[in-house]
């Protein structure tokens, strides 16, 4: 579900002083990008107004994007990354002004790497709703007043079709290749089938054919978090101070989806029952250390994303169902020829592989038939954010195909 930064992504067992240094200080109102921010590497693409699926327009839409190589003549080389829930534009590069963490799919997107950029013009939008500056829910309205808790309900499908208009506005006609993982494969599915004369191959990484009941009770759990912050004030906090704002909510909601994006045993191989100092947890006031990873992460997020995106996001991935209104999810992935890389891990515990091999088992153009392609890892869901080799050999073996 969720591009991470590498400290994120990596094993590390125990949190360190530098660390916690690193989170002194008050947290923003929001860790979203805001207009008046250093720009960093994005760019802006306006996309003028957008109606939703429920009806409700949006106006003055736009899009913020990142692009990696460069477009040939014919424009024919261009590959659409779409990330996931936390995720943006920044597929490669350092943190700095503007770019809160480091790129996060670097051993991907390069010279000589999987996304070859001396071959592909690699682009990465941020999605509609998103808070690195697309417009979302900390944008400024025709009003000029943030849309807060006023944002419209976003689906897939709206997001997709914001996108859609984007790459007409940057003259993209086809791609050779449309990306995503976790939520990004959501996108990925939905663009192929909105926009299936606009992609030429296709990769769902560990995302499912719909979200699940399951699915979506542990994302209300998350949405909950964040509402019962007396400081979310119905999404209305951009006018309070720093350190002010939903910051418990949020925080509580990232480590509540830290938990699912691991296997079942991996915090458990990492940590065990192993205490972050010397101080016993055991009535004695000190903390285990999986307790310590867990709050960091929470609080570090809180510097980086935005609580109203948080819950605009998931929502959206609510709505996701590739069969909707075209007669059920088989009917709609069969329509699906082109070549496609369905990719699974079968640790994930979160997007779990019979989704995977539902989409495989229905879709044409699978480049494994009716099995999704398998990725061994112990890392469960965050795997393919860490297996670079695994992930890079299969896009190869894709943009091969």
């Amino acid at each position: 579900m969720d591009w991470q930064t590498p400290e994120d992504s990596f094993p590390t067992d125990f949190i360190t002083d530098a660390q916690l240094r690193a989170l002194m200080g008050r947290p923003p109102i929001s860790g979203g990008w805001r207009d008046g921010d250093p720009v960093g590497e994005r760019l802006f693409v306006p996309i003028g107004s957008i109606t939703t699926e429920a009806g409700i327009e949006v106006p003055d839409v736009r899009i913020a994007y990142e692009t990696f190589g460069e477009l040939n003549e014919r424009r024919d080389n261009a590959i659409l990354v779409f990330h996931a829930l936390t995720g943006d534009s920044h597929l490669v590069g350092s943190a700095g002004p503007g770019h809160p963490t480091d790129g996060w799919w670097t051993e991907i997107v390069g010279p000589g790497r999987a996304l070859d950029t001396d071959r592909y013009c690699i682009i990465a939008p941020n999605v509609l709703g998103g808070c690195q500056g697309s417009t979302g829910p900390g944008s400024l309205d025709p009003l000029g007043r943030e849309w807060g808790g006023r944002f419209p309900y976003l689906t897939i499908r709206d997001q997709v079709a914001a996108t859609a208009r984007f790459a007409d506005e940057i003259g993209i006609a086809r791609f050779a290749a449309v990306i995503g993982g976790s939520m990004g494969g959501m996108h990925a599915l939905e663009w192929s089938l909105t926009q299936r004369h606009r992609t030429a191959r296709l990769a769902v990484i560990a995302a499912p054919p719909v979200t699940t009941a399951d699915q979506i009770g542990l994302n209300l759990v998350q949405l909950e978090a964040i509402r019962s912050d007396p400081s979310y004030r119905g999404g209305n906090y951009y006018d309070a101070p720093d350190g002010i704002g939903p910051h418990h909510g949020l925080a509580t909601a990232r480590r509540l989806a830290l938990l699912n994006y691991r296997s079942h045993t991996e915090l458990d191989d990492r940590f065990g029952r192993s205490w972050q100092s010397a101080v016993s947890p055991l009535g004695g006031g000190g903390r285990f250390a999986v307790e310590s990873y867990l709050d960091f992460h929470g609080n570090k997020f809180t510097r980086r994303f935005d609580a109203n995106s948080y819950i605009t996001l998931v929502q959206a991935m609510n709505s996701h169902d590739v069969g909707r209104g075209r007669g059920g999810v088989r009917a709609a992935l069969s329509t699906l020829d082109l070549p496609t890389l369905v990719l699974g891990i079968p640790s994930d515990r979160l997007f779990t592989l019979d989704g995977q091999d539902e989409i495989a088992r229905h879709t044409p153009g699978s480049l494994d038939g009716d099995r999704a392609t398998r990725i061994d890892s112990p890392f469960g869901h965050d795997a393919f954010l860490i297996e670079f080799e695994k992930v890079g050999a299969q896009l190869t073996r894709l943009l091969t195909a």
